[in-house]
């Protein structure tokens, strides 16, 4: 379950304002590294990770739907091919593949 702590103080390089998302494993704790997600103005999409948040990737609404259906239908996991956890096709769209 994501972590939704709400906003926080900008930080240098960051937009100011954003909620963060932390995307994290059902019942992680501790500081990561995780990645955290922010809807901006514009349809900016902000992405970091939470051991160098003043490192910020910035995309578009559209650009980032386009990645969620991508790894809901299966079109990244030859990268994680042979790492603990993730099994051949667990959480595959149907039809994927």
């Amino acid at each position: 379950m994501p972590d939704t702590s709400g906003q926080e103080p900008p930080r240098p390089g960051s937009p100011a304002g954003l909620d963060w998302v932390r995307a994290a494993p059902e019942g992680a704790e501790g500081p990561g590294p995780w990645i955290e997600i922010a809807f901006g103005e514009d349809d900016a999409v902000h992405l970091r990770e939470t051991g160098d948040p003043e490192n910020v990737v910035t995309t578009t609404r559209k650009k980032w739907d386009a990645f969620v259906l991508g790894v809901r239908a299966g079109e990244f996991d030859h990268f994680v091919e042979g790492v603990e956890g993730f099994g051949g096709g667990e959480g595959r769209a149907e039809g994927a593949g």
